[in-house]
């Protein structure tokens, strides 16, 4: 991972910043708007797409879309609030035709993303989708992967499909929701354990 030189003082403000005027790559030429990660900073839990759809480069907010409906529909199902994670893709700014973007396009915005990771400092990061999966972990298939952790360092990643994907294939939609609440289950024990041990600390 690349340690980003703006460390020690970087914020999630001083990160959208940059995003939203970033011309790192050929998207910023065809982009409406960038779309900077957004949600809770001190947040135990990160979510990760791919890039940005047309209603996400219309109103530059990550996840606004149909795509966006679904997770938060998921989600709130198994006792997650939007406002208690923060939401974010690997590429900030819209490919045209919603095409999956291409290697230049991912290394461009890659420090970003190793930024707001750095600044928020989750415990688990959900990995959305295939695209997602071979950026961040180098992953090939998604499917074969998907309901499991990995863990990275000191790190827990947790693998499932894109909610778009259930658009396309209504099938899907049970294996994101078994997903989702594998990761709940996962996440209040580990919410459940540090609180014990702060308490410990405390006493």
């Amino acid at each position: 991972m690349k340690v980003s030189s703006h460390h020690n003082t970087d914020s999630i403000e001083q990160i959208r910043s940059e995003v939203t005027v970033c011309t790192l790559c050929k998207l910023c030429q065809t982009r409406t708007k960038a779309v900077p990660g957004e949600g809770l900073t001190s947040t135990r839990i990160m979510f990760v797409g791919e890039a940005p759809g047309r209603r996400e480069d219309l109103e530059g907010r990550p996840f606004v879309g149909s795509a966006g409906k679904i997770l938060e529909g998921v989600l709130q199902k198994f006792g997650f609030s939007r406002a208690e994670v923060f939401i974010t893709n690997v590429v900030k700014c819209r490919p045209q035709g919603n095409r999956i973007p291409d290697d230049e396009e991912r290394s461009a915005c890659r420090d970003y993303l190793d930024r707001e990771i750095s600044v928020i400092c989750p415990e688990i990061i959900c990995i959305l989708g295939r695209t997602a999966f071979e950026s961040i972990l180098g992953g090939k298939s998604i499917m074969s992967s998907r309901g499991k952790f990995i863990v990275r360092g000191e790190r827990k990643y947790f693998l499932t499909i894109h909610p778009a994907a259930t658009i396309y294939n209504s099938k899907l939609r049970s294996v994101l929701e078994n997903d989702i609440r594998f990761l709940s289950q996962e996440y209040k024990k580990i919410c459940s354990q540090n609180s014990s041990l702060l308490t410990d600390y405390m006493s």
